[in-house]
This record gives structure tokens, sequence and C-alpha cells, in this order.
């Protein structure tokens, strides 16, 4: 018999260290093998914002596996069904959109646990439990979920502190777009105003005893975020790191015609 895996996302965030991410949209797993091998401690499979479906993010997770980069996978809401399918088919990191209330985040961590810690229906022969071969799976899941919550909202930044207090919570997530709309700064996330909320953000994440994380579009966020004390950072969307080069290339291409 095989043993379940370890989760070295969470052991790592635990750990206090940084951890750099590239985000993931691509619906692939060509694109999601190469990329897992480009050296990125985690890679986030999303579906909320992009056409993959929770079917979709297996074939993902497998091609993946082959790297460096540890998955974390994002639902399309904080759904227990769609959290508990994506828990059965290995997804061990869990990123949780919308999160506004401490009674959300409970809800989500709920979600994730198997009784009597939680509501997560079981399941025997599942990718998660080495289909049937990982003895141990159950045993040791309830220790090995980790549960990211997003907070996207003024409301939600209103309660960052209960929100942190929820046990089971490991790390709190910022979403700039959407805190930049919520804040009256659409499609502006660089304004003054919402940089000052996320650096202060993310001091308080910390302060609460949390792991503080966010996603970066450029290098050079990226690693503004990180001296701010955001531990897990995305530096980078696949989409966007695809375009961005493609243009690149054709304008070099097109000066020297």
């Amino acid at each position: 018999m095989s043993r379940a895996p370890k989760n070295q996302f969470k052991a790592r965030l635990r750990a206090g260290e940084t951890q750099w991410g590239l985000w993931s949209t691509l619906n692939s797993p060509v694109a999601a093998e190469a990329l897992s091998l480009t050296g990125f401690d985690w890679m986030l499979f999303d579906t909320e914002h992009s056409p993959v479906e929770v079917a979709g993010v297996q074939p993902l997770l497998q091609a993946a596996a082959v790297g460096t980069a540890a998955a974390v996978a994002r639902p399309a809401w904080n759904d227990k069904v769609l959290i508990k399918k994506l828990l059965d088919i290995g997804v061990q990191t869990l990123l949780v959109p919308f999160v506004e209330t401490e009674e959300e985040a409970a809800q989500a961590v709920r979600a994730s646990r198997y009784p009597p810690e939680g509501i997560r229906g079981v399941a025997g022969s599942t990718r998660a439990s080495r289909f049937g071969t990982a003895s141990d799976y159950q045993k040791t899941a309830n220790d090995e979920i980790c549960v990211l919550v997003q907070i996207e909202t003024m409301q939600a930044l209103d309660r960052l502190e209960q929100i942190a207090a929820v046990d089971g919570v490991d790390g709190i997530f910022i979403g700039p777009a959407d805190l930049s709309a919520s804040m009256g700064y659409l499609g502006t996330p660089d304004a003054e105003p919402v940089q000052d909320a996320i650096r202060a953000a993310g001091a308080r994440i910390t302060a609460a005893g949390k792991a503080p994380g966010i996603l970066a579009t450029n290098s050079a966020d990226a690693l503004r975020y990180q001296g701010w004390g955001y531990r897990f950072v995305a530096g980078g969307v696949d989409t966007g790191l695809m375009m961005a080069a493609a243009k690149a290339l054709r304008a070099q291409l097109h000066g020297a015609s």
C-alpha cells in the first residue's frame, strides 16, 4: 500500500518561507507540464475566471506533477460541492474566492474537512487516496488540506482580523483587481490608495498569525509585495506571459522589416 501525499506547500507556509507562484488559466496539460518545470514553488489552476471545469483540473494536476510547483486550485465559488470534487481529484490546497465574513471562511474550512471537524463527503477510490491504495488518506487528509481564503472587497478588509481568526484558515490572499474595483479604482490596482490598502493588509494578516498572499502581473509588483511581507506571491499569469512574449517578438520582427 502507498502512503497519502504530504502537503509541502502548507508545510513551507507554516515555516514562514516565501513561495513564488504562477497563475494558470490555459486549460492545457501540455502547458501545465511545461510550466511546472520552470522552477516555481506553486501553480494556481483557476476554475473561476477561466473555461476550466472540475473535470478538466485532473489532467492538469497529473501533468504538473512532474515539476517543482505545488498545485493550488481555485474553485469557481465557495461551494461545498465544488470543494469536495476538487479535493477528491487530489487537490490539497484551495484558494476560495470572494470570502467576506468569518462565517464564509468557516464554511470553506468545514467543506474541506471530514467529520467531525467538517462536512466533506467520504469516498474510497479517488485520485486523492491514490485510488484507494493510500490507506492512511482519510486519517491524514484534514491535517494536510490547506485553505486559503481570498479577500476582494472593502467589506472583507473591514473584517480581516475576524476572518483570519477562523481555525483552519491557513492564509489570506488579496485580489488586487477586485479590491481596486471595490474601492472605486476599477482597472487601476496600481492606484496609490489601493496599494496603501494592500500594504496595510499584508501587515494585518501577518499580525493575525496567518500567511499573506497576492497575485501580481509583473516581477516589479511581485517583488514589492514580497517586501511588504507577502509570503506566497504569484508573479504572473500564463496567458499574460504568452501574450507579452508574442507581442514583443512581433514588435522585433516588425522593426526589422
